[in-house]
């Protein structure tokens, strides 16, 4: 079976070029590769520069995405009578853990390129740069209160009633989660769920008003991390997947509102494997019932070429991660992959870096009526069931098979693969802060 298999891939392979060449296409699986940021910044380009592409929406959080997506379409900066503590260009971005997964070269890099392509185009036709995760409770809690202070002072008051029981958690929101669960009058979803629908309402007079239209949308956009980060923390403890399927169900609901205020727009999105593979490829996240932003997006989006899915893997080098989770980064090495995985067969190819189109795995054997998931996904794969490595943020290489390894079926979970059989870990700027004079790092992405 697994000789069938490597047979397929290779047969279907296609060797890829230089990764800095102009006609590099391809996607991202640990959030510490250097060459899969790289490889999804030049997949990027050709899509916004050739393909009409109008959108990059990361696994990020809202506020600090908008400080980059003011750089990149050159928004002008405020006079200083007028700045605040909001404004975004005095923001330093993505200064949290973990803060090498968008604080590093490649990213900066292409935020660079896109800066440039903004410049000689009209801000409609400017590509935007979004974020799609909910972990900025605090800061878009600020926002909110802060754009409000400006346009509304009577709602303003009523966001920092409503926000300010949320406040003793701020510093860490887990705990939240725990005190709803010793008691249910601890619960702040009402008064968030209300702040977002009086925000709303008065989302005419607002939105309306000259050079307000942005302002509102950041506004809007805040508020509605607030209320799903409000639930997100309060599910943390619960002992089914919820949460995660919060979280997921957010991005995608963020990229659907985005989507639909430019009609005709197309967006890249940038996320891990985890979160952008079809779940019901993945057999124990069928089994628990979770969902993620690829099954969302291909049942949100069901026309035909609607919805592309390209997965990327590795079979060893290094990688930027931490040991647990709000650790320092550092570099680790990675395990060379299983002998009972996908990324085995990939390696065992024996071709350094190559695309290879998920449908020419179709029919590589006679397992179908095993592999069949009662809920569908992308291809009716009959490719087996193999383990597939996940890294993120955190890397265990000594419990790697319970830790990052999950029983998959890769052809339902993307529509293609982009296979790297070393890499090398990512440029960060910093992984502390520095104390130092003010450097590239320091000022991202302005570069002052």
């Amino acid at each position: 079976m697994a000789q069938d298999l490597r047979s397929a891939v290779k047969k279907a392979a296609r060797e890829l070029p230089d990764i800095n060449d102009s006609s590099f296409e391809c996607p991202q699986n640990s959030h510490g590769t250097s060459e899969f940021y790289r490889a999804r910044a030049a997949i990027t380009k050709r899509l916004i520069s050739e393909h009409g592409f109008n959108a990059v929406c990361i696994e990020g959080d809202w506020p600090d995405a908008r400080v980059i997506d003011h750089y990149t379409r050159l928004h002008p900066r405020p006079s200083p009578s007028s700045s605040s503590s909001s404004d975004v260009h005095s923001m330093r971005v993505f200064d949290h853990f973990p803060r090498w997964m968008w604080r590093n070269t490649e990213t900066q890099e292409f935020v660079d390129w896109l800066r440039e392509h903004n410049a000689s185009l009209p801000m409609h036709r400017r590509a935007s740069f979004n974020g799609l995760d909910l972990y900025s409770m605090g800061a878009s809690m600020r926002a909110v209160v802060e754009y409000l202070d400006r346009v509304d002072p009577a709602l303003a008051k009523a966001a920092r009633r409503r926000y300010g029981r949320l406040e003793p958690w701020l510093d860490d929101p887990s705990e939240y989660g725990l005190a709803t669960m010793r008691s249910s009058s601890a619960s702040c979803e009402a008064s968030v769920v209300r702040m977002l629908q009086d925000l709303l309402s008065a989302r005419l007079g607002l939105a309306m008003r000259p050079g307000n239209k942005e302002s509102f949308l950041d506004a809007e956009m805040n508020a509605r991390v607030v209320r799903d980060a409000e639930a997100y923390y309060r599910a943390l403890y619960r002992a089914d997947r919820s949460s995660w399927n919060l979280r997921d169900t957010h991005m995608f609901a963020t990229l659907s509102r985005l989507l639909k205020l430019r009609p005709g727009s197309k967006a890249v999105v940038w996320a891990h494997n985890s979160h952008v593979g079809d779940a019901r490829g993945s057999v124990s996240a069928s089994r628990r019932r979770e969902v993620n932003l690829g099954q969302l997006c291909r049942e949100g989006f069901p026309g035909a070429g609607e919805v592309s899915i390209v997965g990327c893997g590795t079979h060893a080098g290094t990688v930027a991660a931490a040991d647990e989770w709000d650790g320092e980064m550092r570099v680790i090495p990675v395990t060379p992959s299983r002998a009972d995985s996908y990324e085995r067969v990939f390696h065992d190819v024996g071709i350094p870096s190559f695309f290879v189109p998920l449908s020419s795995l179709c029919g590589s054997n006679n397992e179908d009526e095993n592999n069949k998931d009662e809920r569908g996904g992308g291809n009716e794969a009959t490719a087996p069931r193999l383990l597939q490595r996940f890294i993120g943020v955190v890397y265990r290489p000594d419990t790697e098979r319970q830790s990052h390894y999950v029983e998959c079926v890769l052809p339902r979970q993307y529509d293609a693969f982009v296979w790297f059989d070393r890499s090398q870990a990512l440029e960060p700027f910093e992984t502390a802060q520095p104390k130092e004079p003010l450097a590239m790092g320091e000022t991202y992405p302005f570069g002052l």
